[in-house]
């Protein structure tokens, strides 16, 4: 902070200056002023001696007009180069006044409006932490001197679970979704939260951020992970199984954490087998999607196409859906309960269903441009489905 503060001194000296200079060019003026005067009282004194002089016949009319004209050449000589005085309407007072309060006001301003600790945050977070305390504590000020950077609170309800703080996670996750707004991973990571800092006890509230979680997007991984736990914690390994699984899905291959979650569900299956229950068999369909020569001339490589299987005697919602492009068509993805839109609406759950693929230029599930649709197949099938995008989506 020391070069912060001497450009502000710096600063301060200049701003001063416009102050000042005006008052001592004023004194300098009021020298000259009075030099002015004296010589004009002098003229006016020898003027008056001449007179004098002519009264008493010392001196003609010519000799006087002489001497008169003398003593007027002196006092031009004398003023000439004199800058005519600068009147002020501020006078001199109200300068000097000002050239103490400038810094005074400045400085309290400042810092009551000023940003001097966040200047600090920036060059402490330039620095790497020492260890994850100091991370907290960095994060701790930085969200005092900025209450309203949800982005702030997050990383600091990040740094509270990593220090096992779940009280103090959940209250500032709270806080960040009343910033940022109830977006689903916020709401997960505050579920979360409040359900370690529950002592691992499922409640309502937990309930209510994992389902609202869950409706804004079904693949919300903390969401999934968390009522994993509860279930398994809880001995309802299925249903353990199924989130976990959904889970799974989501995760890219090279995921490190894809080992431990499969050894979750590894041992949840052993404990419902040990129970004496039998693990539900996941339905998993392989579909390859491609484009009739017609539209593939139409669409654009960045159209959006949603894949999606939904029970012909059921629902409409889709009951698995993945999405890609056209440019990686032609594709071949697997739509399975792990692709499940919601748990009770499981692939496995419908003997029959319809495979549908779908181009939206919107980006939009349930309206596009164009569309391919498979006859009624079973959702237990294991072979490979062809299915073409060739009709106008009306």
């Amino acid at each position: 902070m020391i070069d912060f503060w001497l450009a502000a001194g710096l600063l301060l000296l200049i701003a001063l200056s416009f102050l000042l200079i005006p008052v001592l060019r004023g004194r300098r003026a009021q020298r000259e002023e009075d030099r002015t005067a004296l010589n004009v009282a002098l003229y006016q004194e020898r003027v008056a001696e001449l007179q004098v002089q002519q009264d008493e016949g010392v001196l003609n009319a010519a000799q006087l007009d002489s001497g008169r004209a003398e003593a007027a050449r002196e006092l031009l000589a004398d003023t000439e180069g004199v800058e005519k005085p600068r009147e002020s309407r501020l006078g001199k007072p109200l300068p000097l006044l000002a050239a103490v309060l400038v810094p005074v006001l400045g400085l309290g301003l400042y810092l009551h409006f000023g940003a001097s600790d966040k200047v600090e945050l920036t060059r402490e977070f330039s620095q790497p932490p020492v260890s994850m305390q100091d991370m907290t504590q960095r994060l701790e000020r930085a969200a005092v001197a900025q209450p309203d950077s949800a982005e702030g609170l997050y990383f600091l309800g990040r740094a509270y679970m990593a220090q096992d703080r779940p009280a103090d996670a959940a209250k500032v996750f709270e806080r960040t979704v009343a910033l940022a707004g109830r977006q689903p991973e916020l709401l997960g990571q505050w579920a979360q939260a409040q359900y370690f800092a529950d002592n691992k006890q499922w409640s309502p509230k937990v309930q209510a951020l994992t389902d609202e979680a869950l409706k804004l997007d079904p693949k919300e991984v903390t969401s999934l992970g968390l009522l994993g736990i509860a279930a398994f914690e809880g001995q309802r390994y299925q249903e353990a199984i199924d989130y976990w699984s959904r889970l799974l899905a989501q995760l890219p291959a090279q995921d490190n954490s894809r080992a431990a979650l499969q050894g979750g569900i590894d041992r949840a299956a052993q404990k419902l087998k040990e129970s004496g229950g039998t693990v539900a068999q996941k339905a998993v369909m392989k579909v390859r999607v491609d484009l009739s020569a017609e539209v593939k001339a139409k669409a654009l490589p960045t159209d959006s196409v949603f894949i999606f299987a939904r029970a012909v005697n059921g629902p409409p919602a889709p009951l698995a859906a993945k999405r890609v492009t056209v440019a990686e068509l032609p594709v071949t993805v697997e739509l399975g309960d792990a692709d499940a839109m919601m748990p009770q609406l499981k692939l496995s759950n419908f003997p029959e269903v319809q495979l549908v693929a779908r181009i939206s230029r919107a980006g939009q599930p349930t309206t596009g441009e164009w569309i391919g649709r498979s006859q009624p197949v079973a959702s237990s099938t294991t072979a490979l489905q062809q299915l073409t995008i060739d009709t106008p989506d009306k």
